[in-house]
């Protein structure tokens, strides 16, 4: 059985804090990751690396906390949800269900 190797896509402005492991986190509203799957990171054009999925998490938007900010590369919760309303637009509201995917890189 052939297992399809998942990509997880980020900006390239995210690249230098995913590479420095700041950024350990992301907050999609569907994604069919998870736990132990072996994703490739990109940002951009750029490749990060391979990383391993070590957690998937269901929150609404109103239960985000600034852990789950910190963790996703951002300063507080407020700036996070800004964040995730420009990228979705309307389809972020404070009832909207999001997976936060925790994952560790492996290398590169």
């Amino acid at each position: 059985m052939m297992v399809r190797r998942r990509k997880l896509v980020f900006k390239e402005e995210y690249w230098e804090s995913i590479s420095l492991g700041r950024k350990v986190s992301t907050i999609r509203l569907n994604s069919p990751v998870r736990v132990g799957d072996v994703v490739d990171i990109v940002a951009g054009r750029r490749f990060v690396g391979s990383a391993v999925v070590t957690g998937v998490e269901v929150k609404k938007v109103s239960q985000l906390t600034e852990e789950d900010a910190r963790l996703d590369g951002f300063n507080s919760r407020e700036e996070l949800i800004a964040k995730l309303r420009k990228i979705y637009g309307r389809a972020v509201t404070d009832s909207t269900e999001v997976k936060i995917i925790r994952f560790k890189l492996l290398g590169r």
